[in-house]
């Protein structure tokens, strides 16, 4: 199942009060949330959890805010993105987050029913081991390791072979429009 459908339907059932459904949206949420610090935070891991905590911390005092006729994974990226940013600023870290991060977020804003087929198709156009490295760090959120690992290359090679699948997927993106 899609994790943007899974999740607001579970946020959208939490909200009408039903507790098991939010601690299950938190819960999935804190995964990715997890993975999403980590490539982020490689400086310093400790402060994962605390991230990943306060996060979900704003997204429960915050949930009242999130417009349920938009994407909730969009909405819950955008918190992150800024506990992230508040962390460094207290940190004193000047850090860019590459446009590649925002892909999904920006994406996500106003969708058209023929994107998702359209991303299926350039996705399906990759060498196998480009669609599954776009795959598992994209869309499963895989650290690059974890994902070069699974294909049996390096973090670098994973690196590599992730920007130039998102390059022809960016390219073929243009084509199409």
């Amino acid at each position: 199942m899609d994790i943007e459908i899974r999740l607001k339907a579970l946020m959208l059932r939490g909200l009408d009060g039903d507790a098991a459904a939010y601690r299950e949206c938190l819960a999935v949420l804190g995964v990715r949330l997890r993975a999403y610090f980590a490539r982020r935070m490689s400086g310093a891991p400790g402060d994962v959890e605390d991230l990943v905590q306060e996060t979900l911390l704003a997204v429960h005092l915050k949930r009242s805010t999130w417009d349920a006729s938009q994407s909730f994974t969009a909405w819950a990226h955008a918190v992150a993105r800024y506990k992230l940013i508040d962390h460094w600023r207290r940190r004193k870290v000047r850090q860019t987050l590459p446009i590649e991060d925002h892909i999904e977020f920006l994406a996500a804003e106003e969708p058209e029913p023929s994107v998702g087929l359209e991303l299926d198709r350039a996705l399906a156009s990759l060498p196998d081991r480009q669609r599954i490295l776009v795959s598992d760090v994209k869309l499963t959120g895989l650290s690059l390791a974890e994902a070069g690992a699974r294909a049996g290359i390096s973090e670098g090679a994973a690196k590599v072979a992730l920007h130039r699948a998102l390059k022809a997927l960016a390219e073929r993106m243009r084509r199409a429009d």
